[in-house]
C-alpha cells in the first residue's frame, strides 16, 4: 500500500520544477512576504497604548535608524515590547510549519506534526520540570535553562516515540500512535509536577496554553538563532528530502545513508521545535495545517514546499496572534486559536486520507 506522499507526489523523476509550480511558489513567497510585513506593522499598533498604522510605521523606522533608541513613548513601546514579540511569532510560525513538513517526509504521512508525535509535549515537560523545580530561581542563567530543558525534553520524547514505533513495526501510523502514548504520559507528568507547585500555577498554566505576551528581545534572539540556522540547513537539504520520499530502500540504492539521515533530521527538527515552544508554550496544529495547505497548492517537491511553508507558517501564526490581541476582554491563548482551526482540519484529513494508511 503506497502512501500519498510518494514518488508521484513530488515528481522526483523530473529534473526541474514545472513552470506553473515555480510561478505559484513565487506568488506565495512574494505576496506572502508582503502580507507578513503589512501584518507585522499592523501588529505593532495593537495594545494598551494605541497607535495608528502610519504612526507605527514611523516609529518602527525611527527605532531602526536610532538603533533602538526612539525618543517618543510610542517608539519605546514598539521597540521594547511589540517588535520582539511579533518577530518571535513569525519565527515560531515558520519553524513549526517546516518542522511539520520535514516530519511528514521522514515518516511518510501527512497526518503528523511535532504536536502529534510528542515533541511539543516533551518540550513542555522539560520546561515545566526546569521552571517549577526551583532551578531557574537559583540560577543566574535562567533564561538559557528554559530552552535547554525544552530541548532535552523534546529530544528524549521523540526518541521514546521512535523506539516505541520501531518496536511496534515501524509503520507510518506507529509513529502517530507512539507519539500519542508518550505525549499522554508526559502530560500526566507535567500535571503532577504542577500540582506540587500551586503557588506558581498561574504563570506555567499561561505558558501551557501558549502566549507571546512575555517575549522581549533577549528571548526573541534566542529563538531566532537556532530557528534561522536550521531553516537554512533544511532549505539546502530539500533535494535529499525528496529522495527520502522514495523510501529508505530506494534512498540507500541512490547512495544515501537513509537511516542516519532520517534520525539526524528528526533530531534537528526536535531541537527547532523545542526552541519554538520554550518561551511561548505549546502551539499545536501549525505543523499539520500549513504544510498540507502548501502541498495542495505547490505539490510535494520540497524545493518549493519548504520556502512556501516558511512564509505561510509565519503568516498564519501572525494572524492568530493578532486575533489573540484584538479582543476587548483580554488576550486569548494563541494555542487555543490554532487548535480551533487545527482540530476540524485534522478531522477532515483523517476522514479524507486516513483510509490510505495502514496500521
Amino acid at each position: 500500500m503506497r502512501h500519498e506522499i510518494s514518488e508521484n507526489t513530488v515528481g522526483y523523476d523530473s529534473n526541474s520544477v514545472s513552470k506553473t509550480i515555480k510561478r505559484r511558489t513565487a506568488l506565495i513567497v512574494i505576496l506572502g512576504s508582503i502580507a507578513v510585513f503589512i501584518l507585522y506593522i499592523f501588529s505593532l499598533t495593537m495594545g494598551a497604548y494605541s497607535l495608528t498604522f502610519t504612526e507605527a510605521l514611523g516609529q518602527l523606522w525611527e527605532a531602526i535608524i536610532t538603533l533602538g533608541n526612539p525618543s517618543e513613548m510610542g517608539g519605546k513601546i514598539i521597540y521594547n515590547l511589540r517588535m520582539p514579540r511579533s518577530l518571535a511569532v513569525i519565527l515560531v510560525g515558520a519553524g513549526l510549519a517546516v518542522a511539520g513538513a520535514v516530519m511528514q517526509a521522514m515518516i511518510h504521512n501527512p497526518l503528523v506534526d511535532p504536536y502529534v508525535t510528542g515533541i511539543s509535549s516533551g518540550a513542555s515537560f522539560g520546561t515545566v520540570l526546569v521552571t517549577l523545580s526551583g532551578v531557574i530561581v537559583a540560577s543566574s542563567y535562567s533564561l538559557y535553562l528554559m530552552p535547554l530543558g525544552a530541548m532535552i525534553g523534546a529530544i528524549v520524547s521523540f526518541m521514546l516515540t521512535m523506539t516505541v514505533a520501531e518496536i511496534s513495526g515501524g509503520k507510518a501510523m506507529s509513529y502517530v500512535l507512539g507519539g500519542t502514548i508518550i505525549a499522554a504520559g508526559l502530560s500526566a507528568g507535567s500535571t503532577l509536577i504542577m500540582s506540587f507547585s500551586a503557588d506558581r500555577m498561574h504563570n506555567i498554566t499561561e505558558w501551557m496554553f501558549g502566549s507571546f505576551a512575555n517575549i522581549e528581545w533577549q528571548e526573541s534572539i534566542i529563538i531566532a538563532i537556532p530557528v534561522v540556522a536550521i531553516l537554512t540547513y533544511i532549505l539546502f537539504n530539500a533535494r535529499k528530502l525528496n529522495v527520502m520520499l522514495l523510501g529508505e530502500d530506494q534512498a540507500r540504492y541512490l547512495g544515501m545513508d537513509s537511516r542516519t539521515y532520517k534520525r539526524n533530521m528528526l533530531i534537528i527538527v526536535a531541537i527547532m521545535t523545542a526552541f519554538c515552544v520554550s518561551f511561548c508554550g505549546v502551539i499545536g496544529f501549525v505543523g499539520l495545517v500549513v504544510p498540507h495547505l502548501c502541498r495542495m497548492i505547490v505539490g510535494g517537491d520540497h524545493r518549493v514546499l519548504i520556502p512556501s511553508s516558511i512564509v505561510v507558517g509565519a503568516l498564519v501564526l501572525l494572524i492568530a496572534d493578532i486575533i489573540c490581541k484584538s479582543t476587548i476582554t483580554g488576550e486569548l491563548p494563541i494555542g487555543a486559536i490554532t487548535s480551533v482551526v487545527g482540530v476540524p482540519f485534522f478531522i477532515y484529513l483523517m476522514v479524507k486520507e486516513g483510509k490510505k494508511y495502514a496500521m
